[in-house]
Order: C-alpha cells, then sequence, then structure tokens
C-alpha cells in the first residue's frame, strides 16, 4: 500500500489545498493529511477547529476518490511524522517560484534525514496558484468576500470568527 502524506497549518483550508488534495489521491493508497501544530505561526483557528474542517473535506475527497483518507495532527519533525504514519511520499503544493526555495531547501534537510521518502511536488492548479490562507485570512478579517478561495463552511468559518461590531 502506498501512503502519502500531506503536511501543512491548514487555518484554514483552502480550494487550493482541496485541489492538491484531490490530485495527490491518484498518486497514493492512502492520503494521510498532516495537520501541523506550529506555535509560532499563532494560528487563526484551534487544532481542533482546524483538524475538523480538514476532516469535512477529507470526507468529501475520500467519497470522490475511493481512498482512504485521513487527518493526523502533528508536532515533530515532518519526516518523523512521515515515518509515525508509514508514509513513503511527501506531498507538497506548489503555487510560485517563490515556494520552490524554500521547498528546495526542505526537500535536501528531509532527504539527509530519511532518504527512503520521497517528496512529491504538485503544481497549483492555475486558478488555485494566487490562494494563500494568510491573504484569504486577511481579506476575511478586512471584511472581504473569500467564497471563491474557501468552502461555504470555511467561510462560514471565517465570517465568524471575524464578526465585525
Amino acid at each position: 500500500m502506498r501512503v502519502g502524506l500531506y503536511p501543512g497549518t491548514f487555518d484554514p483550508i483552502t480550494l487550493g489545498h482541496i485541489d492538491i488534495i484531490r490530485r495527490a489521491s491518484v498518486l497514493v493508497d492512502r492520503l494521510v493529511i498532516g495537520v501541523a501544530i506550529n506555535r509560532d505561526k499563532g494560528p487563526l483557528f484551534s487544532l481542533e477547529d482546524r483538524v475538523a474542517m480538514v476532516e469535512a473535506e477529507g470526507v468529501r475527497l475520500a467519497r470522490q476518490s475511493g481512498i482512504e483518507i485521513v487527518v493526523h495532527p502533528f508536532e515533530n519533525l515532518l519526516i518523523d511524522c512521515a515515518r509515525d504514519v508509514g508514509a513513503q511520499v511527501i506531498i507538497r503544493g506548489l503555487r510560485a517560484v517563490a515556494d520552490f526555495e524554500y521547498e528546495f531547501q526542505m526537500v535536501g534537510m528531509n532527504r539527509t534525514l530519511d532518504d527512503s521518502i520521497e517528496t512529491v511536488f504538485l503544481m497549483a492548479e492555475a486558478r488555485h496558484q494566487a490562494i494563500a490562507s494568510k491573504l484569504v485570512k486577511e481579506i476575511a478579517r478586512l471584511g472581504g468576500d473569500v467564497s471563491k478561495f474557501v468552502t461555504p463552511e470555511v467561510n462560514t468559518a471565517l465570517r465568524a470568527r471575524f464578526v465585525r461590531t
């Protein structure tokens, strides 16, 4: 069984993330979505909220793809998380050239730590390349419409988080 790990903070999960999950699901038999506990980033949503949002999308995508999709929160090294879940492949999404430089360094470090785990990059579809969770949060915070970037459920969660008084 080929197991893939798609890690991220998913704060919140966007249509760009969902695009990568959908496309990754044809490459593996089981896809683990690793929700990173990254206290340094100061996430908008709690770990529990992020896991619930990712799980909701995972259920829909698993039905469509026919593969097992599970959500796994983690706070350790990415390579250790990959070992923990039995992943042979780490899946990373790329939006632009700027993403590549960071990801290139990460792959080098991960290969040094464990060269048996491969990293596969998937380019976001053109219509999703500009979507970044950070920008989505900023637009929502300022009262803008983010419905083109997230699912209706995530849009509702963002609006509830940034209720204007």
